[in-house]
C-alpha cells in the first residue's frame, strides 16, 4: 500500500466530506428521532455515500470516454467547483441548509446524496483512480475512501457529544479550516489543469 496516496486520498475527502460542518445539518435533519433511529439514519446514510462514491469510482471514467471529455477538463471542472464548495464553508453561506426536506428517510436524501457523496468527493475519487498505476495505489484509494467513511460514520454516530463538548463556535472554526484547505486542494486542481492543457497542445512541460 501507498501510504503516501493513502493519506492524499484521506485528507482530501475529509476536508471536502468535513465531517464536522456535517453535524449540525444532520443533528437538525434526524433532532425529532428516537436516538436508535438517528443512529440507523447515520449509517443508512454512510452506506449510500460510499455506494455513490464507489460507483463513479469505477464507472465514472467509462461515462467520460463517452462523453469525450479528457481528464485535464475534469481537473478543472472539478477545482472550480471544489473552490465554490470552500467559498460555501468559508464564508458559512451553504446550499446545505438544515431546513426540513419532504423525504421517507432524510438518510437517503439529502444526507447521503448530496451532502455526503457530493460531486466534489465524487470528481475527487474519480481524480485519484484515474491517476492510479497500479494494485497498490487502487488499494490504497479504496481504503482512503473506506477511512473516511468510518471517520463519518464515527462522527454522525457521536454528535450528540461533539455539539456539546466543541459548542456551535469550535464547529464553526473546524469548517473555516477545512474550507481553506479545500480552497487550497482547488487551486492545485486547476494548476495541474492549465499545465496538462499546455503540454498536450504545445509538447512542452510547464
Amino acid at each position: 500500500m501507498d501510504l503516501k496516496l493513502f493519506g492524499e486520498v484521506f485528507v482530501t475527502l475529509l476536508v471536502i466530506v468535513d465531517p464536522p460542518g456535517m453535524v449540525p445539518i444532520f443533528l437538525a435533519l434526524t433532532g425529532t428521532l428516537p436516538v436508535r433511529e438517528r443512529r440507523k439514519a447515520g449509517r443508512q446514510a454512510v452506506a449510500l455515500a460510499f455506494g455513490v462514491i464507489v460507483v463513479f469510482a469505477l464507472l465514472g471514467q467509462t461515462l467520460l470516454d463517452y462523453l469525450h471529455v479528457d481528464l485535464p477538463a475534469l481537473q478543472g471542472a472539478g477545482g472550480l467547483l471544489l473552490i465554490l464548495i470552500a467559498l460555501e464553508l468559508l464564508t458559512g453561506k451553504t446550499d446545505a441548509a438544515p431546513d426540513r426536506q419532504v423525504t421517507s428517510n432524510v438518510a437517503l436524501v439529502p444526507l447521503g446524496v448530496p451532502l455526503l457523496a457530493g460531486p466534489g468527493a465524487i470528481v475527487a475519487t474519480m481524480l485519484f483512480v484515474k491517476n492510479a498505476a497500479n494494485a497498490a495505489d487502487y488499494i490504497s484509494i479504496a481504503l482512503g475512501v473506506v477511512a473516511v467513511m468510518g471517520v463519518v460514520l464515527l462522527v454522525l454516530r457521536f454528535s450528540g457529544v461533539i455539539v456539546r463538548v466543541l459548542r456551535p463556535g469550535g464547529i464553526e472554526v473546524l469548517t473555516r479550516i477545512a474550507g481553506l484547505l479545500l480552497a487550497a486542494i482547488a487551486v492545485q486542481l486547476i494548476a495541474d489543469s492549465v499545465a496538462a492543457f499546455v503540454t498536450e497542445y504545445t509538447g512542452h512541460a510547464l
